[in-house]
């Protein structure tokens, strides 16, 4: 579990209306304890390569970092920002075998949904944020 010296980070799309909210959510729920932290990345300056990801990647699935650097993606990461926060037991069931396979399956739906469904289809035109083809481990 992340502690106030080690914070559990989470690299989410700022631009993403639901994103965002769910980003907001979790802030409150961590209270200013420092055990959850966020990383934007809509911003300019952000680089994927510091996390040994690409820009690519991170706009297809969310990603976290575990406090020694090893990265976490999917629900997964929504596991690990909950037990920050202490809801860990919130999406404990999505570790049980039947559900963890529907939870991955059902994440990765709206991933590859994502901007279509928060309205924003049209964000990645330039190409820099394309979705990649396959998914992550593999």
């Amino acid at each position: 579990m992340p502690t106030a010296t080690s914070p559990f980070l989470l690299l989410i799309d700022g631009q993403c209306p639901l994103c965002a909210k769910e980003a907001a959510l979790l802030r409150r729920l961590d209270r200013g304890r420092g055990r959850l932290q966020f990383i934007d990345i809509a911003e300019p300056g952000f680089d994927a390569t510091r996390y040994g990801t690409t820009f690519e990647s991170v706009m297809g699935h969310i990603h976290g970092v575990l406090p020694g650097g090893t990265l976490v993606t999917g629900v997964e990461a929504f596991r690990h920002a909950y037990g920050a926060v202490g809801l860990g037991w919130l999406l404990a069931p999505t570790r049980w075998p039947g559900l963890r396979w529907l939870s991955d399956r059902l994440y990765e739906f709206f991933a590859a949904n994502r901007l279509r469904f928060t309205g924003r289809k049209d964000a990645c035109e330039s190409g820099r944020c394309a979705l990649p083809t396959e998914r992550p481990g593999n």
